[in-house]
């Protein structure tokens, strides 16, 4: 979506979206995937499981986002973590 961003820099944004009539303003934060594996290790966890599932099949079109495109990458990463 960014195509100018620096990947691999820590960036926290905000967007202003419409809900159902209703302003909100989002914050996100990107971080690469190496930040957020050290900064597991450093709490004392190992990954066990990294997830990046799609949009349930139900999921009406009009809920998605407009640029999707018949992709399923939402930018949503599950970890599952084990302390060591």
């Amino acid at each position: 979506m960014y195509p100018d961003a620096e990947y691999f820099a820590l960036t926290k944004y905000s967007e202003e979206y419409t809900f159902d009539g209703q302003s909100a303003v989002l914050t996100f934060w990107h971080r690469p995937l190496h930040a957020m594996a050290d900064a597991f290790a450093a709490a004392g966890f190992r990954i066990a499981t990294i997830s990046e599932p799609p949009p349930a099949p139900d999921t009406p079109p009009d809920l998605l986002p407009p640029n999707m495109d018949g992709r399923s990458f939402l930018c949503f990463l599950f970890f599952v973590l084990e302390p060591v």
